[in-house]
């Protein structure tokens, strides 16, 4: 098995308000998606992992080097539409694709050869790290926004559903989605072009694939993680958050 990783980092990052990309934001004196870089390359699971930037993203060419591939994506268009961007870099030699994000920067080596090694470990189409927190206080708070994990009796992930389509019930689930997922290379291929936009951004979503492998009666292979290593910074207030963890 080859596995292949896709780290996305097209994103503007409007909520930053900021002219510099998200992903190059200063973070103790470094960009944040060099953290999570460093972490891929440690993990020495794929020797030229891709990196799927915005058309203007020559900056995050710049500041990554040449031990990365490098995609564009013309157009915002969504999280599946990104991993789309970059299917003709990764369908060579990837049986397995693994989808991280450029604004995590606390993703460590450690937790993406364990994600790798969870999906290799058995028939799934797709393995999925989740986030189980105590409550949504303090720090915690942003976990709130994040999509519950339904389970079924027998613990199989039934279903992902969004906070605002979350019944009260399913709000106080306290196992959360980072959205860090690894795919079977052609199950992942063959059900892209099934996304659709029909939601209030108009984008494609990778997240929406776990439910059609639900739906399609596919088991789903999840491990959990820290809680502080899927920290994502998409606002100014995540990113002081980040400089008092680090």
């Amino acid at each position: 098995m080859h596995t292949r990783i896709v780290i996305l980092a097209a994103g503007k990052g409007v909520r930053m308000k900021s002219e510099t990309p998200k992903v190059l934001q200063d973070l103790n004196g470094r960009p944040i998606i060099s953290y999570l870089a460093d972490s891929v390359l440690r993990a020495g699971i794929d020797p030229s992992p891709v990196v799927v930037i915005a058309k203007d993203g020559d900056t995050v060419r710049e500041t990554l080097g040449e031990q990365f591939t490098y995609v564009v994506q013309d157009e915002q268009l969504g999280t599946g539409h990104a991993v789309q961007c970059a299917e003709t870099s990764l369908r060579e030699n990837g049986t397995a694709i693994m989808v991280l994000y450029g604004d995590h920067p606390f993703v460590s080596a450690e937790t993406i050869k364990k994600l790798s090694a969870l999906y290799a470990s058995g028939d799934a189409p797709l393995a999925m790290m989740t986030v189980k927190v105590s409550d949504f206080d303090d720090w915690r708070a942003a976990f709130y926004d994040w999509g519950r994990i339904v389970r079924s009796a027998d613990r199989n992930i039934k279903k992902i559903v969004e906070k605002k389509d979350a019944t009260p019930e399913e709000l106080a689930i306290r196992e959360v989605n980072p959205s860090f997922f690894c795919f079977r290379a052609d199950w992942l291929w063959a059900h892209l072009p099934k996304l659709t936009a029909r939601n209030a951004q108009g984008e494609y979503y990778l997240v929406d694939l776990v439910q059609m492998a639900v739906d399609e009666g596919a088991p789903i292979a999840s491990m959990d993680i820290d809680p502080k290593e899927s920290i994502g910074v998409n606002t100014q207030e995540h990113l002081e958050l980040a400089r008092k963890m680090m």
